[in-house]
């Protein structure tokens, strides 16, 4: 998926500041034009991976022409940021992984102590540890 960005250009003394009008509250900044869009490719995608975290829906994307035809971004840079359709897939995916027997062990019994599957708990501790990071 492709966003449009409006950037406010920046100065010698101020950084280019990023809003990405699709996606609501979703902004970023950088002291370089190329800083500043990385950033706000980063945010998009920390945005939408919230959003699904939440079971919001996800906003289709614009056009750059509808965004050039927004008066509050008169003046501004146009660009936009990909976003890997992968962050966008909850499709569960069998893998295969390598524990030693007495951490697989600990693993099941915490599971099971938190009424999970294995892989239910698995997934529980990696969302937990991005919404805690």
């Amino acid at each position: 998926m492709r966003y449009p960005i409006a950037i406010e250009p920046g100065s010698d003394t101020t950084a280019f500041g990023v809003v990405v009008p699709d996606l609501p509250g979703c902004f970023s900044a950088g002291d370089t034009l190329d800083e500043a869009v990385a950033n706000a490719e980063e945010a998009a995608a920390v945005w939408i991976d919230s959003a699904l975290d939440h079971d919001e829906a996800i906003p289709a994307p614009s056009s750059i022409e509808a965004l050039r035809a927004d008066p509050r971004f008169a003046g501004w840079i146009y660009a936009v940021v990909a976003i890997d359709p992968a962050s966008l897939d909850d499709t569960s995916e069998r893998v295969n992984i390598t524990l030693p027997r007495r951490v697989l062990s600990r693993l099941d019994a915490m599971a099971t102590a938190a009424g999970e599957t294995r892989s239910g708990f698995i997934a529980k501790l990696t969302l937990g540890a991005k919404n805690a990071a």
